[in-house]
């Protein structure tokens, strides 16, 4: 059973770090949508400001709440979001609330509890009303999902990476609902590193597949990056608890700095390819995210 004090700053941290990720996965989806699909790019927009002004609400909620430890994770922004998503809005004309990523790069540490705030049942229904959403959202994907398997619509994203987004929206439904019951949820090990392990690995797939053909060094390090973190999938039943953390936790550490160097590169206009500098950034925060996860785990 979580104490009030955890259930308030993990909540937070959580929704800090998927809020934005989800409202990310909607602008994507706005982005890549034909003219077509105007109601499909409708939906889509309206789910991503819902997500806005909930990730505002809790950026007010979470200065001074949460740890020093998951601010300086970057896995909330990096010192390079702001500038991809100001180029990402002016590349596609989609909106982006900037203000929200502003306001993140001031959040500071504990030094307020929710004791003083009131702040459980303020938490408890942000968590509720993030559940609805989710809701609205996994099912907008999954439909989204059907339709490009049947060949009804034309959408430049694989139909993995619109399976991985959902899978993502699911961990984060399955992780508030256990927090709403002032829990963690119950995995085993292995179920979590192999839920994140599968994560990085695809990203490296999707790097490797958005690359301009002549990238051939990037291609072949995303290749070998997304080969490891197979191996680390098939291989966690059968080691030992440490070695799969340690294991996991370099190869963590290698696509972070992969994906950091490719970050720069998009946002410097250096490297070929049809990635957006915000995706690029995207999947960097997901790896520091896991990064920290990894190291809580090893101590």
């Amino acid at each position: 059973m979580l104490s009030r004090e955890e259930f308030i700053i993990i909540s937070l941290e959580i929704n800090l770090f998927f809020q934005r990720i989800m409202k990310e996965h909607l602008f994507f989806i706005e982005t890549s949508l034909q003219p077509v699909e105007a109601d499909k790019i409708a939906e889509a927009n309206a789910l991503k400001r819902s997500f806005e002004h909930l990730l505002s609400e809790t950026v007010s909620y979470a200065n001074g709440v949460i740890s020093e430890g998951a601010i300086r994770s970057n896995e909330f922004v990096t010192p390079f979001t702001l500038r991809a998503e100001e180029i990402a809005s002016m590349l596609t004309g989609a909106g982006i609330d900037t203000n929200i990523t502003r306001a993140e790069m001031e959040l500071t540490g504990i030094s307020r509890y929710g004791r003083e705030l009131n702040l459980e049942d303020a938490v408890a229904d942000l968590n509720a009303r993030s559940l609805n959403l989710l809701e609205d959202v996994i099912a907008f994907q999954k439909k989204l999902i059907d339709i490009v398997l049947r060949c009804k619509i034309l959408i430049p994203l694989y139909p993995l990476l619109l399976e991985h987004i959902t899978r993502e929206a699911e961990y984060y439904q399955e992780t508030l609902e256990s927090l709403q019951k002032r829990r963690l949820p119950k995995k085993s090990l292995c179920d979590e590193l192999n839920f994140w392990n599968n994560i990085m690995g695809e990203h490296a797939e999707f790097i490797d597949g958005l690359l301009d053909p002549t990238e051939k060094n990037l291609k072949k390090t995303a290749n070998q990056l997304a080969n490891v973190f197979e191996r680390l999938v098939k291989e966690c039943a059968k080691a030992t608890d440490r070695q799969i953390i340690m294991n996991s936790l370099d190869a963590t550490e290698s696509v972070q700095n992969y994906k950091r160097t490719a970050t720069i590169g998009l946002l410097e206009c250096k490297i070929r390819s049809i990635i957006s500098p915000l995706l690029g950034d995207h999947v960097l925060r997901e790896a520091n995210h896991y990064l920290r996860i990894l190291n809580l785990m090893r101590r």
